[in-house]
């Protein structure tokens, strides 16, 4: 019987030892996984997926393993909170994405108050890590950056031409409108027209009337692919030749599906390509083997998790409120983003915006690159 009871214990005791083998930590991937904008929510998971598959062959986090929760707010700021409130209750600690910035704002408060940090590989408008939050980080730069970038290329390349301005309406893409707007008006530059059209519209005769009539030779575009695309077709169709320039939201090689040789000569900003880092050759070529091209957000929200695994390990915790203060005063941490360090407010120490050009390879295939200044 003794020997039956120090058994029992000994086994208890084991368990009780043992319980961090079978402890986890639950990571949420919070995107578009549906609807128009899913080819990003498909980059930022497979990114996510990638980073977390590596951390988890090296022993997790802090010896805890990762567990990939995934929510789908299909770019909607409602579902947007209804998947927070939806990881909040099977226990996220951790969340990467949103996408959208106009979804990563409002749900960033039901993140915090559930001890969620996030890091968004996508939300560019400077009000989601403005609202002074303890949980709020980005991979990606902001549109007041950005929008300097873009702004300062208008006034030195177009100074003499005609722009419009046209937005979406959403937080992302009217902000990074208005942003890249004021650079060009304190440079000199005024717009000829200012318009905002609607998301998910398809016919843009109207928004085209006006801008024929108002003679332009440049329209920035404030916006995601799908409606850009479609802005750019419809103009080659109407014979005008405007150049069309644009932000990250249109980094997608489904764009030239909906704009056809329409594409050739878009500009758009974007962070320097991190495929063309020799430092991430082996990463790129694994992706590409699985026949999946890395672009646009894969690898900032790769960076996002790796982010987070190297924090947890500078504040030897996996508690998200130690995670966030490390990624603040811990850091850089060696990421394929490279040497990545946050501000006191969440944003990402990375080099500024580039411009890129769309063009046509001589095999027929639509590729952007970027400009060599």
């Amino acid at each position: 019987m003794k020997k039956s009871l120090l058994s029992g214990v000994a086994l208890s005791a084991m368990l009780l030892l043992g319980g961090n083998a079978w402890a986890e930590v639950l990571v949420g991937i919070g995107a578009p996984m549906t609807g128009p904008n899913a080819t990003y929510g498909a980059q930022i998971l497979k990114g996510a997926e990638a980073a977390i598959a590596e951390i988890n062959a090296a022993g997790g986090m802090n010896g805890e393993q990762i567990r990939i929760v995934i929510g789908d707010d299909v770019s909607d700021p409602k579902q947007g909170i209804s998947v927070a409130n939806k990881f909040a209750g099977d226990g996220v600690q951790f969340m990467i994405g949103p996408y959208n910035s106009g979804v990563a704002i409002p749900a960033a408060d039901v993140y915090a108050e559930n001890g969620i940090l996030m890091i968004s590989p996508g939300a560019t408008n400077p009000a989601y890590t403005e609202k002074g939050l303890w949980n709020t980080f980005r991979t990606c730069g902001r549109d007041d950056q950005q929008g300097i970038a873009a702004g300062e290329y208008i006034a030195k390349n177009f100074k003499d031409k005609k722009v419009a301005v046209v937005h979406d309406k959403t937080p992302y893409g009217q902000g990074l409108a208005d942003a890249t707007k004021k650079t060009f008006n304190d440079l000199g530059v005024t717009e000829v027209l200012y318009e905002g059209v609607n998301v998910g519209e398809k016919d843009f005769s109207a928004l085209i009337t006006k801008a024929k009539a108002a003679g332009i030779d440049v329209l920035y575009w404030g916006g995601v692919h799908t409606e850009g695309g479609l802005i750019i077709r419809q103009l080659a169709d109407q014979n005008m030749d405007v150049v069309f320039v644009s932000g990250d939201a249109i980094v997608n090689n489904e764009l030239a599906s909906i704009a056809g040789d329409a594409v050739i000569g878009t500009l758009n900003t974007f962070g320097p390509d991190p495929r063309v880092d020799p430092k991430n050759k082996e990463l790129v070529e694994k992706f590409r083997a699985e026949g999946f091209e890395p672009e646009a957000y894969t690898i900032y929200s790769y960076a996002a998790a790796q982010a987070i695994a190297a924090a947890a390990a500078a504040a030897g915790s996996n508690d998200p409120q130690d995670v966030a203060a490390a990624l603040k005063e811990k850091g850089p941490f060696k990421t394929a983003l490279g040497d990545l360090g946050f501000d006191e407010k969440g944003d990402a120490k990375l080099p500024g915006y580039v411009m890129y050009e769309w063009k046509k390879t001589p095999e027929g295939l639509y590729v952007y690159e970027q400009q060599v200044n």
